[in-house]
């Protein structure tokens, strides 16, 4: 199980399996995650069978599953930077929402904080 999608589904309370099995059939559908870039190219930067890969339950998640995240469910997410001490990182949906999930980032590991709205 990958800690990201564990945090993501508890601030969610949606299943940590479910989490992981949505956000890769978002990515699947090829439906957007960055404005001004393909989905199809985005995925082709982190290799070949990217979504395959990221359905297994050892594959950790990052930046891109917290993208899709944002979208999927229309929350913000903050990531707290507790590797280095540098400010927080934000996911901003694009269209106004009334929540934002803060997560902790270790640099190897998430772990859930707070979901405010």
């Amino acid at each position: 199980m990958s800690c990201l999608f564990h945090s993501l589904g508890a601030l969610l309370h949606i299943p940590t399996d479910a989490v992981r099995q949505q956000i890769c059939d978002y990515l699947d559908a090829g439906k957007p995650v960055l404005e001004g870039m393909e989905t199809s190219d985005l995925l082709a930067l982190e290799g070949a069978n990217y979504v395959a890969r990221m359905r297994s339950s050892s594959t950790w998640g990052g930046a891109i599953e917290i993208q899709v995240a944002v979208r999927l469910w229309n929350v913000n997410v903050t990531v707290q930077n507790r590797r280095d001490g540098t400010g927080p990182i934000e996911f901003v949906a694009p269209t106004p929402v009334s929540d934002t999930l803060t997560i902790y980032w270790t640099g190897g590991h998430y772990e859930p904080v707070s979901r405010v709205a």
